[in-house]
């Protein structure tokens, strides 16, 4: 009896993995048969370019495709005009993946391997317009498969504008969007294949301005006192403060109005400003310091000064259950080759590229071993995926869309992303964030885990405080 026991659970499970082999095969059937109309839809993102807070075109875009598969949309949450949820299913478990759209400005680029622009203010440098389309992508093939199967449960789709120093996910934080999400999926594109854990920084900014009084800057300068000496002063104290401040902390600035001709003392003139650490905590302490400088530079050239936050976004919390489920389904999917033309345009690009050795354009077929680094490292980039890695169990992973070497936010970057290369890459992440889904809805095991993990590394005492306050989005901040 016990004999028969054991052999009907193993051949009920056998039933289960095949079925489960299965479905996912489905999923990636359907994924690869839409991917003409994905990348389409992803061009013409690339196309619009827009900043962030301005995604009319492109959000619109991804509402109109989301409807249209039967999702239920609620138009502009937490007062963003271009932000969205999108609902499929009713009751537990949650799922959210969240997609990105919003351009970079000052890189306005063409599709050719070669630095020219495309005549607009702004460009994909970051890959948003492949981001947001491949979580939509996914988005759209679970609710298929979940309406087929009657699987139970609730998936989202969070359409998050303004993530380039807008801040966007942290109102939707804020406003409570993710208090019922079980767990949150994401993904960025980059230049490897990758579901490995890292730190992110936390980062605040904001625009300090400063009000002078014009005069002739020759015939009467003692009738004026410069904004624009206030903004340089500023920018010294800033500078010597760096021998001072924790050296893992990033400071950097650009003047953004500095005087209108050098005959004319400026009255006005303004400096926008990031600080960034792993830890939030030093971000606080050394903006505190910060806002002393320009307090100080405001004294001593007889001005006035005022400042506003733009964007405030915390460190990423790790979570090894569902990161090690999305490295999983990547090995699953696995990576991509160039063919022939795509090689021809990455030489080219890689021929811009600062540095005597680039990686190998072999390079986007590998995915990348999985490891955990939890301890705060200097350097990296910010997101306000953060917030939400604080409000709910979240993991994400990077795949090859630009070509490898290359840098962040640079043109190279534009012309990839509305490239072919970004448009195989960004299935590669669809796909992934797909199965990865599918495995939460089919393993409640794993999302145990995830939540067990994710209260356990927040502490019993977190209160969720926005690192930006209470001010409204900053739906100006590109202006």
């Amino acid at each position: 009896m016990k004999k028969i026991t054991l052999l009907s659970m193993a051949l009920g499970l056998s039933v289960s993995v095949f079925a489960q082999n299965a479905d996912k095969k489905k999923l990636i059937a359907a994924l690869d048969a839409k991917t003409p109309v994905y990348n389409k839809i992803s061009k013409d993102i690339w196309g619009y370019a827009e900043m962030g807070y301005q995604e009319e075109k492109s959000s619109a875009l991804l509402e109109t495709q989301l409807e249209q598969a039967g999702f239920k949309l609620e138009k502009g949450v937490a007062d963003i005009p271009t932000a969205f949820v999108a609902t499929y299913g009713s009751g537990k478990p949650v799922i959210a993946i969240l997609a990105e759209y919003d351009a970079l400005p000052g890189i306005s680029q063409t599709e050719n391997p070669f630095q020219e622009t495309a005549g607009g203010k702004a460009g994909h440098g970051c890959g948003h317009n492949l981001f947001g389309t491949a979580s939509v992508a996914a988005a759209i093939a679970v609710k298929d498969w979940m309406a087929q199967s009657g699987t139970k449960g609730t998936l989202k789709l969070m359409g998050c504008p303004a993530e380039e120093g807008g801040s966007g996910k942290v109102y939707l934080v804020r406003a409570g969007l993710f208090n019922d999400v079980d767990a949150t999926l994401h993904w960025h594109p980059g230049n490897s294949n990758s579901a490995s854990i890292s730190p992110w920084l936390a980062n605040k900014s904001a625009k300090f301005r400063f009000k002078g009084i014009s005069a002739h800057a020759s015939a009467a300068p003692d009738k004026g006192r410069s904004a624009l000496d206030a903004v340089e002063a500023m920018d010294n104290m800033v500078n010597m403060m760096r021998e001072h401040i924790p050296s893992d902390t990033r400071v950097h600035y650009v003047i953004t109005r500095g005087g209108e001709a050098p005959n004319v003392v400026p009255a006005f003139a303004e400096v926008y400003y990031y600080v960034r650490n792993p830890d939030m905590q030093v971000v606080k302490d050394v903006w505190a310091r910060l806002v002393k400088a320009a307090e100080g530079a405001a004294l001593g050239t007889g001005t006035t000064m005022s400042y506003e936050v733009i964007g405030g976004t915390y460190n990423m919390l790790a979570n090894v259950p569902l990161s090690a489920v999305m490295d999983k389904n990547l090995r699953l999917v696995g990576g991509f080759t160039y063919n022939t033309e795509e090689k021809a345009f990455a030489e080219k690009i890689q021929a811009t590229l600062q540095g005597s050795k680039q990686p190998s354009l072999a390079s986007t077929a590998v995915v990348e071993p999985f490891t955990v680094e939890l301890k705060n490292a200097a350097g990296g980039a910010s997101s306000d995926v953060g917030d939400v890695s604080w409000a709910t169990p979240t993991a994400g992973l990077s795949t090859a869309t630009f070509v490898p070497g290359s840098s962040g936010h640079s043109w190279q970057n534009v012309a990839a992303a509305g490239n072919t290369i970004g448009q195989k890459g960004m299935m590669i992440a669809a796909k992934t964030i797909a199965l990865s889904a599918y495995d939460l809805f089919k393993t409640p095991e794993v999302l145990k885990a995830a939540t067990k993990e994710f209260n356990e590394r927040k502490g019993p005492d977190y209160k969720y405080e926005a690192l930006l306050g209470d001010r409204k989005p900053a739906l100006d901040y590109r202006k």
